[in-house]
């Protein structure tokens, strides 16, 4: 390209929170069509995100020769926030308001915006972090002056940052599970602040042929405890996504449940190729879960598949009650009608998958743009897919 200038930069923290206060923003998205197919940023209202490839951009001359609104301010996003710049600019000079978001959509998919969650009585600070590239959740966890991590990604630094403005130190990472569609930052972090790593030793190991991970960790049983600060986390374990699947229980209150139990489904029992199996599992561990659990506990899972799961405050999560009467996999009473159901919502899943199990369990090692590639698009952990 033969533009020397550069626009004006969006941080994606900038955009996201313009985006979700109903700012009048447009994204103009210059990759390949593939490449946005697999993943872009889908939180754009109708109308207002448009795909033009870079080399077809740059050779518009006019403000009517595009669907761009002139009127409304534009943020235009490639791969790393490189070509972006020069594209803004040259929108700009066409007579648009332009600016190119920083790091582009690799930026994007680590993006994990804070949110506040109401605390149980011994915690003092409860944050959900969501990743909204991916539709990943993760937990922060602060009492009595030390925090849990639970089910981080790769880039661990808004958890961190978190955790020292509120004036705790981090004494332990937890995952719910082995994850399939991103990599955790869970063993990296316990490694390098010397703290524990917590997970169930079923889920330390590769699940497509049995192979032992390479891993450092505390292991986890069901009915186990993780005290920090003036509180302790209760294990249950809840196997059917995967067969280390946990759940984390906080007073009673307020459960982590991972990719076991999302706000609009359950967590897929096919990712290993065991689906007769850990159906049943699945099956056993929902049947627990209505035996035991009160209706007026919180509920806050691992993922999500769309903004129909968001409460008005933005955050992803719902009292079981509530799950138990809206959620479709809660409402059968027949293991074989449930097995039948799951079959019925079970489709193909990615590829990178079984890659993407073989770096959490430790037997793949990847650099950043590898990981990038692995993770790129929205996750399809639910029955149903998305």
């Amino acid at each position: 390209m033969a533009y020397t200038s550069a626009a004006p930069e969006i941080s994606t923290h900038q955009l996201a929170q313009a985006l979700e206060s109903g700012e009048p923003v447009q994204v103009v998205d210059v990759r390949a069509p593939a490449q946005v197919a697999a993943g872009h940023i889908d939180i754009v209202p109708d109308g207002r995100f448009h795909n033009i490839v870079g080399s077809q951009l740059v050779k518009v001359t006019r403000v009517a020769g595009t669907a761009i609104d002139p009127s409304l301010p534009v943020t235009v996003v490639c791969g790393h926030g490189n070509d972006s710049k020069l594209l803004a600019h040259h929108l700009n000079r066409l007579g648009f308001r332009a600016n190119s978001l920083a790091g582009g959509m690799s930026a994007w998919m680590m993006l994990a915006l804070p949110r506040e969650l109401a605390t149980p009585p011994s915690l003092d600070r409860l944050i959900q972090f969501d990743r909204i590239g991916k539709g990943a959740l993760g937990y922060l966890l602060v009492s009595g002056g030390e925090a849990l991590i639970v089910d981080p990604p790769r880039n661990p630094r808004a958890y961190l940052e978190a955790a020292a403005e509120a004036g705790a130190g981090v004494v332990g990472v937890a995952d719910t599970h082995v994850h399939a569609d991103y990599i955790s930052g869970a063993s990296t972090i316990a490694t390098t602040l010397g703290v524990p790593y917590y997970l169930h030793p079923a889920d330390a190991v590769y699940p497509y042929d049995g192979t032992p991970g390479r891993l450092q960790f505390e292991p986890l049983a069901d009915g186990d405890t993780i005290p920090f600060g003036r509180s302790s986390v209760h294990v249950v374990h809840t196997p059917g996504h995967t067969e280390g699947s946990l759940t984390y229980v906080i007073d009673d209150a307020v459960a982590l449940t991972g990719d076991f139990i999302f706000v609009g489904s359950v967590g897929r029992p096919d990712l290993a190729g065991k689906v007769r199996e850990w159906t049943a599992q699945l099956w056993e561990s929902l049947e627990r879960a209505k035996r035991e659990w009160p209706p007026d506990r919180m509920i806050y899972p691992a993922h999500y598949g769309s903004d129909a799961e968001r409460r008005a405050d933005r955050a992803v999560g719902e009292c079981f009650g509530q799950i138990l009467e809206a959620n479709e996999a809660m409402q059968f009473s027949d293991p074989d009608a449930f097995a039948r159901w799951v079959e019925s919502k079970t489709v193909s899943f990615p590829e990178a998958y079984r890659r993407i199990k073989a770096v959490n369990v430790g037997l793949l090692p990847v650099d950043g743009r590898q990981a990038e590639e692995l993770e790129v698009g929205k996750n399809e952990c639910a029955l149903g897919g998305r």
